[in-house]
């Protein structure tokens, strides 16, 4: 593990009382408290050395996966999605990606830099931060099998660099030094046909676009598939497609989706999601664990 050192001027953008549903792709969520958009990294870790000790925290990328509450959140939201935005081709078939860029945009990059076994980040609607904090993965790839090295600041607005073996990873989990968001990662990728690489990620997209609804304002899947078993199939053999909660109905689709159809609050969503753990469990016998965080304060 190496420091890396920091500069001593912010440069970022912040904004107070922001209001988190501009930012969540269920496109609910009451204000966060302050709002910062990083100019870099090292810009970054110079505002965490500002913030009080105490000063709640919490990382944003694309807003999938997320339950902004209606009351917002509380302390600072960093946003780094296309801020911390870095993608560049290293020697011996390796890619540096910072935390803010899309992992759809990484899957297109290293096909066209003729490398393979990203394709599968296609169908990630997320940034590469998300994607190490929590393993993603989709259509039988995994996050953390390409990592090589990742980058991280603490809250005292120190960088590093840490090796896989610093983390004990697991499937959509990841555990490593507390305190510690993670700034940027290497990939170790293989050469590969450009050309078959896109006709991949096409693919990909399609089995997406077919099974998935896309388009809509969801979060992604919102629970994990236990062992041995899928979500959907569990929730859908419950009779719950199409169970709504005012503005939040199960997709008819995709049972594992929930759906914002215009008017849904994130009470209505957190409600839905409670409805559905309940009936799974009455009705199967399995609790199912959620894989969306649900962040902030309810509304008064």
């Amino acid at each position: 593990m190496t420091a890396l050192a920091s500069q001593p001027a912010l440069r970022g953008t912040l904004r107070e009382e922001e209001l988190m549903a501009r930012h969540t792709t269920w496109r609910v969520g009451g204000p966060a408290q302050r709002f910062y958009e990083p100019a870099d990294s090292r810009d970054l870790a110079v505002l965490l050395q500002t913030l009080p000790g105490d000063e709640p925290l919490f990382w944003l990328g694309m807003g999938s996966n997320l339950l902004v509450r209606d009351g917002g959140i509380r302390g600072t939201v960093i946003h780094a999605t296309n801020r911390l935005a870095a993608l560049e081709r290293l020697n011996g078939n390796r890619t540096r990606v910072e935390a803010g860029v899309p992992c759809a945009k990484v899957a297109r990059f290293c096909a066209r830099e003729r490398l393979t076994g990203a394709e599968f980040l296609a169908g990630i609607p997320g940034t590469m931060g998300g994607a190490l904090k929590m393993n993603a993965g989709a259509f039988d790839g995994e996050t953390w099998p390409l990592v090589v090295e990742v980058e991280s600041v603490d809250r005292c607005g120190v960088l590093r660099r840490r090796k896989p073996a610093d983390y004990r990873i697991g499937y959509r989990s990841v555990t490593g030094p507390e305190g510690e968001w993670f700034t940027a990662v290497t990939l170790q990728l293989q050469s590969g046909d450009p050309e078959q690489g896109q006709c991949r990620i096409r693919a990909l997209l399609e089995r997406r676009g077919a099974t998935q609804p896309t388009g809509q304002a969801t979060a992604g899947s919102v629970f994990r598939n236990p062992p041995g078993d899928h979500a959907a199939r569990l929730i859908e053999a419950s009779g719950l497609k199409g169970a709504c909660i005012g503005g939040a109905c199960v997709s008819e689709k995709h049972a594992n989706f929930i759906i914002n159809t215009g008017s849904a609050t994130a009470a209505d969503i957190e409600a839905l999601i409670e409805r559905v753990v309940a009936t799974v469990l009455e009705k199967q016998g399995i609790r199912l664990q959620r894989e969306v965080h649900i962040v902030g304060e309810r509304a008064i």
